[in-house]
C-alpha cells in the first residue's frame, strides 16, 4: 500500500505538468501529497501496533494470585446472606 502511495506521489505531479498545471503547482501537489502519506502511514503503523498489543493482552494468561476474575463469579469465599443454618 505504501508503494502505490509514494508511486502516486511521483505519477500525480506528471500528470499536473502534463495537461498544463506549473511546475510549482505540481510540486506543491507533491508536497501535499507526501505529507499525508506519511500522516497515514504513522496512523496505520500506530493503529496495528494497538491491535497487536490487544491481541497479546487477551490471550495471556492471568498472572498471580490475585488475577481480576470476571464480575459476579463466585470466589469461594464466605458469604454474608444464606450461608448460616437458619437464616
Amino acid at each position: 500500500m505504501v508503494r502505490w502511495a509514494a508511486f502516486s506521489c511521483l505519477l500525480v505531479p506528471v500528470v499536473l505538468v502534463v495537461y498544463g498545471t506549473s511546475v510549482g503547482g505540481a510540486a506543491a501537489a507533491a508536497l501535499g501529497l507526501a505529507a499525508v502519506t506519511a500522516a497515514c502511514r504513522v496512523l496505520l503503523r500506530q493503529s496495528e501496533r494497538t491491535a497487536a498489543r490487544a491481541r497479546a493482552a487477551e490471550s495471556a494468561p492471568p498472572r498471580g494470585r490475585r488475577a481480576r476474575i470476571a464480575p459476579g463469579a463466585d470466589r469461594g469465599g464466605r458469604q454474608g446472606t444464606g450461608s448460616a443454618p437458619g437464616d
